[in-house]
């Protein structure tokens, strides 16, 4: 399988924020940020794989800037690095109010993604290399937060056994 270059797979959305986006204090649904993060994230894996893909997890998402109604959100997506079926997808996500030309990082995030094929089963995905220095820092670290998300996922399937389908706030009395 072919190796290929991060930015073979760079994915560039925007989308002007209007009233239905936000919520009460005129600014963008947290939600919303997150739909927009995902969609363009699986589009930038799919680049990558040339596959259907589906989300296995989504690092934090600190949302450092509000996003007003009325500016513009801007993301843009490039695969990082790979593991057998998955990839890490880098988002920065950035506001842009239309009036001023002010933009701002509003997030940051880390997807991965495991393509899957007419199964839904995980399907090799091919390597990716960084050719800037963003891309190699990136590249670079990737090992220590799939080491992370590995953690941190089976302690939500811990978590997951532990409390089951009951719900814990009924108590026998």
């Amino acid at each position: 399988m072919e190796t290929k270059p991060c930015i073979d797979s760079l994915t560039v959305k925007s989308s002007h924020v209007l009233p239905p986006d936000t919520n009460s204090h005129g600014t963008l649904f947290g939600g919303k940020l997150m739909a927009h993060i995902d969609d363009v994230a699986a589009i930038a894996a799919v680049r990558h794989c040339r596959k259907a893909v589906v989300t296995a997890s989504t690092d934090s998402v600190d949302f450092l800037q509000p996003v007003f109604e009325g500016d513009t959100i801007c993301l843009e997506a490039f695969v990082t690095w790979t593991h057998n079926t998955s990839m890490e997808v880098f988002v920065k996500a950035t506001t842009e109010n239309l009036l001023t030309g002010e933009r701002k990082v509003c997030t940051t995030a880390f997807l991965s993604m495991v393509a899957v094929d007419e199964n839904n089963e995980p399907s090799p995905v091919p390597g990716v290399y960084p050719e800037s220095e963003e891309e190699k820092w990136l590249h670079d670290h990737a090992q220590r937060r799939h080491e992370y998300r590995k953690n941190r996922r089976k302690e939500s399937k811990e978590l997951a056994e532990k409390f089951g389908t009951s719900f814990p706030w009924k108590r026998n009395r």
